[in-house]
């Protein structure tokens, strides 16, 4: 049996841990896979309970932190290469950037047979300065030279990768996109729509309005209080706004929201119906997803937001910015209406609309279903990384072979 070594950045939760996951599991017995990883920050909520559900013992390395820390990334890096020593995989598989510059450094070091790296997120511009910028992008260029194989999880990262930064060529980037198990997001709905809604005051005829994810200035999650306000200054329908999540922005968007004049309900409050509630982290966020009626996206930057495959699998209209990989996920007027970042009077616009038609609500629900489940289930993603490893791995035997024979 060939084994592998799976490295992810952080244990946090989001895209990265579920492929992950997802792969570790479901990828025995074909494979033998040991999963390794950084611990979540203080703000995030740790993804460790999805690898408890799935029976998964991962190693956590608590030197490998999300910041650049150079006696932390050493110490790190130092434990990478002892475990390949003594785990000897055939494959190391990074996921997301830090993962990524310590395992394959420690990888080919050690003249692992097979490395392969999957991008996550589109790192390359929205979060760091130009310098720091210039630097990755040089480092990830020698660091893809090194590599048998890149993942792309979408399309349009794969165009960004190999046309636009010159990572790598387009013949070693391979698009796999994310894969998820998304039955708990299809079964028992009206249940967990009553449960979600019976809890937060909603009555029939509001509208429920929710954006997930980290609170983080790269969400931009000051556009969504601000279009929350403007919608209740437009529509004469009855809104509620949820804000599921946690981070270091939130003290300045609860701020901005009084500013606005909205009532919001921080997590342990009891206003019953304020205009916004601040819920922080919902481990079971199929009941969010059934209660509300409307999701939202206002990131600046995204690679593929699990949220928003997430929603649509919930049968949930998407309103976003145009960022990222999310038009590999969505149907463009469909299961979500789209508007450039630097547009907020256009999200605004959409998001009225959303609440204002409850006939396009509808369509929109019976639209996105089909489409997300036949392509984001993690039986597909296990199906494409297993044919990626056996091509490679028999691609190195038969250069091995020719090599002997020479």
């Amino acid at each position: 049996m060939k084994r592998v070594l799976r490295i992810v950045n952080r244990f946090n939760l989001g895209g990265p841990t579920f492929n992950a996951a997802y792969l570790t599991k479901y990828l025995s017995p074909e494979y033998e896979t040991m999963l390794i990883g950084g611990i979540h920050e203080d703000d995030e909520e740790s993804s460790e309970f999805i690898l408890n559900n799935l029976g998964i013992n991962a190693i956590i390395l608590p030197e490998m932190r999300r910041s650049i820390n150079g006696i932390g990334d050493y110490q790190a890096y130092r434990k990478i290469k002892k475990i390949i020593k003594e785990f000897k995989p055939d494959i190391v598989h990074t996921h997301a950037s830090k993962a990524g510059m310590l395992g394959r450094k420690a990888a080919v070091d050690l003249n692992v047979p097979v490395i392969v790296h999957t991008f996550h997120g589109h790192v390359f511009h929205s979060y760091f300065n130009p310098i720091k910028t210039r630097t990755f992008i040089q480092i990830e260029r020698f660091l893809a030279s090194k590599t048998d194989a890149i993942i792309a999880i979408s399309q349009a990262q794969k165009n960004e990768l190999s046309n636009v930064f010159c990572i790598a060529p387009e013949e070693k980037i391979n698009v796999i996109p994310l894969g998820l198990d998304l039955s708990r997001f299809i079964t028992n709905q009206d249940e967990k729509r009553y449960v979600f809604r019976k809890e937060n005051y909603l009555d029939d005829d509001e509208i429920a309005i929710a954006i997930v994810g980290r609170m983080v200035p790269i969400k931009n999650h000051q556009l969504f209080v601000k279009a929350i306000a403007e919608a209740k200054q437009q529509t004469q329908k009855k809104i509620r706004a949820f804000i599921v999540g946690d981070g270091q922005s939130r003290d300045e968007i609860e701020v901005l929201a009084h500013k606005l004049n909205l009532v919001i309900s921080p997590n342990g409050t009891t206003t019953l119906k304020p205009d916004i509630r601040f819920s922080s982290w919902i481990k079971n966020v199929d009941y969010v997803y059934a209660g509300v009626d409307i999701v939202a996206l206002t990131s600046l930057n995204e690679g593929t937001p699990v949220s928003l495959i997430e929603a649509q699998a919930a049968g949930k209209p998407i309103v976003s910015t145009n960022v990222g990989g999310i038009k590999d996920i969505s149907i463009e007027g469909k299961s979500i209406l789209l508007s450039e970042s630097n547009d907020e009077k256009a999200f605004i616009e959409n998001l009225i609309k959303l609440i204002n038609d409850d006939e396009l609500r509808l369509k929109m629900k019976n639209n996105a279903k089909d489409f997300i489940i036949k392509r984001f289930d993690y039986h597909r993603l296990v199906s494409d990384v297993s044919e990626l490893y056996s091509n490679l791995l028999s691609t190195k035997n038969m250069n091995r072979n020719i090599k002997v024979f020479a």
